[in-house]
């Protein structure tokens, strides 16, 4: 097995390479004008052409946006390795590459949140999670990051009563989480939440190393059920520390292992579609 730090110097050389990937492609588009660009006239000479690219361009057209730069900075810098393993990480970043920007959901506020939201530069990252004061101190050093406060009602030692109740038709029938009547159903989130069409969602919180934590069985269920519920299309969902056994049953029975893409270490990505044009498709392929 690689040293863990041997694994965190693989994880900046990543990172660094990524954000120096977005800052050559900005330069790169910054170079040339857009091809919906109609030319004034079709005598206008080269010359004319060159100058009026350079008198249009801002100063600071080719500059690093300073949010990809205080991330780059920040991890360069940090001695504290995110919690998933490098190989875990590019899972998610390759999807990531495909449709970003795009609106992502992320159950947890971790060392790996300022990556996330800028791997999703330019679109919509929210982080949900259960504890206020981390909260409060990550939004101290990183405001640019959107994250809401999210109370659970579950505990680890309640999971088997409620992968029982999980079978019943008021859970496995598709509905908006906001109105189902299944308990396992997340109730309380903020109304954007549950308003916007998620093109990502990733569960790594809350807690569920230890009986009395909240545990993910509600995370895990409310996940699945907004990927169904989205107008049309298809949810990519990725669940964390599957080694465990509330992650491992739980993201099979309910996220269905029939639409389980890769299983890479203690990260499983799943590719949900959505149910609004087929309703009486089974729950589980």
């Amino acid at each position: 097995m690689r040293s863990k730090s041997h694994q965190f110097l693989n994880l900046k050389l990543l990172l660094i390479g990524v954000f120096l990937a977005f800052f050559f492609l900005y330069l790169f588009k910054s170079s040339f004008p857009s091809s919906d660009q109609k030319p004034i006239s079709q005598h206008i000479s080269s010359n004319a052409i060159r100058q009026t690219e350079t008198t249009t361009c801002s100063p600071t057209c080719n500059k690093i946006p300073p949010s990809l730069a205080k991330v780059v900075l920040h991890y360069t810098t940090s001695t504290i390795t995110p919690q998933q393993t490098l190989n875990e990480i590019l899972v998610t970043s390759r999807v990531l590459e495909k449709k970003s920007p795009c609106n992502f959901l992320v159950f947890g506020l971790g060392h790996d949140s300022l990556m996330w939201s800028a791997l999703n530069y330019g679109g919509r990252t929210i982080f949900l999670e259960e504890d206020g004061a981390w909260i409060e101190q990550i939004r101290r050093r990183f405001p640019m990051l959107e994250s809401y406060h999210v109370m659970y009602d579950s505990k680890v030692n309640q999971a088997n009563d409620l992968m029982e109740v999980g079978k019943g038709l008021e859970c496995t029938a598709v509905a908006d989480p906001k109105y189902s009547m299944c308990q396992l159903a997340l109730k309380g989130l903020p109304s954007e939440v549950y308003d916007i069409q998620w093109d990502l969602i990733m569960v790594d919180a809350p807690t569920g190393y230890y009986e009395e934590a909240p545990g993910r069985m509600t995370a895990i269920y409310t996940a699945g059920m907004m990927a169904r519920n989205r107008k049309d299309g298809e949810t990519d969902v990725f669940v964390h520390d599957v080694n465990r056994e509330v992650e491992d049953k739980f993201s099979s029975a309910f996220l269905c292992d029939g639409y389980m893409k890769k299983q890479e270490g203690r990260l499983r990505h799943f590719t949900i579609p959505s149910y609004r044009d087929g309703l009486d498709k089974p729950f589980c392929p």
